[in-house]
């Protein structure tokens, strides 16, 4: 079944009520998919749950659905994971914002840093932050997730390091130890990953006095768009297996 994400507040109060689908549904469901009458789909407005509708009318430039029920699932993991993103170039911040949301991640921060070579310097540029919350919404709609992660405009590496608070904090490095983290995992988790120069040893050292714990996962080096999708999963299979 078709799932979109509405930038308008639903409630159960609307049970039974019809409602306009805003102009991006309408596209999308009515357009490109071509939708008929009666087709169903599922809405969600990112604060939690989501509403089964059905299509009761379509015309030239909008459409209308009535909502049928709310169901209060909301598919998030058991813990809540943290990213703490330095920023890169291309689309490589794109594909790892997507795949951290496919895996459940609670929000990304992003992050600049010594070897960071994407900065985000005029007004243009900020409008990235739309773009990458709208990866993050279009990644839900695709996944099933109903909480939208929140995609943070960028600080500096020591500022997020230094006022981070969750209780088990993770840095991506290579290590010659082992992690002494284990199940059951704490209830919110921090993941500090770096561009594609990786983070230089003054970083790593800044985030271990301050609690980070190095964690390589397996013998290769993972590239920055990989790592998060590879580590949210290690987390999963930790918690599955504990």
């Amino acid at each position: 079944m078709s799932r979109f994400f509405i930038d308008t507040p639903l409630s159960t109060e609307l049970v039974g009520q019809t409602i306009t689908l805003s102009d991006t549904i309408y596209h999308h469901w009515c357009k490109v998919l071509r939708a008929k009458m009666h087709d169903t789909a599922t809405l969600f407005d990112g604060t939690g749950g989501e509403y089964a509708v059905e299509l009761i009318s379509i015309d030239k430039k909008s459409a209308q659905a009535i909502i049928h029920a709310y169901d209060p699932v909301n598919r998030t993991p058991p813990f809540a994971a943290s990213i703490g993103l330095v920023m890169s170039r291309g689309d490589r911040v794109d594909y790892a914002i997507q795949k951290a949301c496919e895996m459940g991640v609670h929000q990304i921060q992003l992050l600049t840093s010594e070897r960071c070579q994407a900065h985000l310097k005029y007004e243009r540029d900020f409008k990235k932050i739309e773009h990458w919350q709208g990866v993050a919404i279009a990644a839900c709609e695709q996944c099933g997730l109903n909480i939208i992660p929140k995609i943070i405009p960028p600080v500096a590496l020591e500022t997020w390091v230094a006022d981070c608070t969750d209780h088990l904090k993770l840095v991506l490095a290579l290590s010659d130890g082992k992690p002494s983290f284990k199940s059951p995992l704490p209830d919110t988790i921090a993941l500090l990953i770096g561009a594609e120069g990786g983070l230089s040893p003054t970083e790593i050292d800044f985030a271990t006095e301050h609690g980070f714990v190095s964690w390589t996962i397996g013998e290769r080096v993972l590239r920055t768009e990989t790592a998060p999708v590879v580590a949210l999963t290690a987390l999963h299979m930790i918690h599955e297996l504990g």
